[in-house]
């Protein structure tokens, strides 16, 4: 009896697993190879009339945009794109590393809840409502005060003075990418914070036994060995942040320049797509929009393969190695 029990939990567990097998290589075909490829598709076939009318260089190399004449260039959405979202990280970054010590290390233990329920309250928030906060409340207060400010402070220093060059509106690239930071902090935040609990007791006490202080401790081992979940967590904030619309509708201005300023207004991408596709009245026009996403699915999609290939695989390698 003992036999054919065992047998038939063999024959069961061997159906389990092929069953398992079956549904995670379907779900990693469909999200890795065939999703890419539906979406990609459907914004190339769109995009077609804007590619064989100004090519790839045509168009990522020109900066202008005029619906009157169709001629239609992507330069100043891809580099605000990538603007905001650069300053934006640089920004968050140290925000999110002290936040995630401060719970992880510094926080009493009876607050902690309070805190962490804290930052991933300000997560769920709709991203609109951000972009309404820093329109109304934001912006006069870059505009009055901040932004004349830096001006007053920076203006005179030759080469730095450059980049504070120019009227203070608070509809700017220095707003947008204050309010986008603020956006991305939560999510950020969170994924470091539970990179640094990720570190076992036993090295800190270690560390500890050895005569260090808290902040060595925090600084030789836990931000060490967290260091892959920190560099998880600022590229899929990234990733987030390039995608992000009505954060940063509000504050631009949708002008299609490249800044040359903190104070310059401009454009991205998405706030491209979605303050012009209903004014598309041409198929040149309205291709021209779908080759700006097209342009940004591929940018998103190089980040996770760099992210994957070339960043997590070098620090799993070190990892290994020096066992950190």
């Amino acid at each position: 009896m003992d036999g054919i029990n065992k047998h038939t939990y063999r024959r069961r567990d061997k159906i389990i697993d092929k069953v398992v097998f079956i549904a995670l290589a379907s779900v990693a075909l469909f999200l890795g190879l065939l999703y890419p490829l539906i979406i990609g598709g459907s914004l190339l076939k769109e995009a077609w009339i804007a590619i064989e009318k100004f090519g790839v260089i045509g168009f990522i190399g020109s900066a202008v945009w005029d619906p009157v004449r169709e001629i239609f260039g992507g330069l100043p959405a891809i580099v605000g794109t990538l603007l905001t979202t650069v300053i934006a990280s640089l920004i968050a970054i140290p925000v999110c590393i002290g936040v995630a010590i401060f719970i992880t290390e510094l926080s009493p233990k009876p607050l902690k809840p309070v805190f962490i329920t804290a930052v991933e309250l300000l997560g769920a928030i709709p991203s609109i409502i951000y972009g309404m906060w820093g329109f109304f409340v934001v912006s006069p207060v870059m505009a009055d005060y901040v932004e004349p400010f830096l001006q007053e402070l920076l203006l005179d220093i030759p080469i730095i003075g450059k980049l504070v060059d120019g009227i203070p509106t608070g509809i700017d690239l220095l707003t947008s990418s204050l309010v986008l930071s603020i956006m991305i902090i939560p999510f950020m935040a969170t994924i470091v914070k539970d990179a640094f609990e990720m570190t076992p007791q036993l090295l800190k006490e270690a560390g500890y036994g050895m005569g260090a202080t808290k902040w060595e401790v925090i600084k030789d081992v836990v931000i060490p060995y967290a260091f892959p979940g920190i560099v998880g967590g600022i590229i899929l904030s990234v990733g987030r942040a390039l995608g992000e619309t009505m954060a940063v509708a509000f504050l631009t201005g949708n002008v299609h320049k490249i800044p040359t300023s903190l104070l310059d207004q401009l454009t991205t991408i998405t706030v491209s797509i979605a303050n012009e596709f209903t004014e598309a009245d041409t198929d040149v026009y309205l291709s021209s929009l779908y080759y700006l996403a097209l342009i940004l699915f591929v940018i998103s999609f190089l980040l996770l393969i760099f992210s994957k290939f070339f960043i997590f695989k070098r620090l799993e390698k070190r990892w290994k190695v020096t066992g950190i």
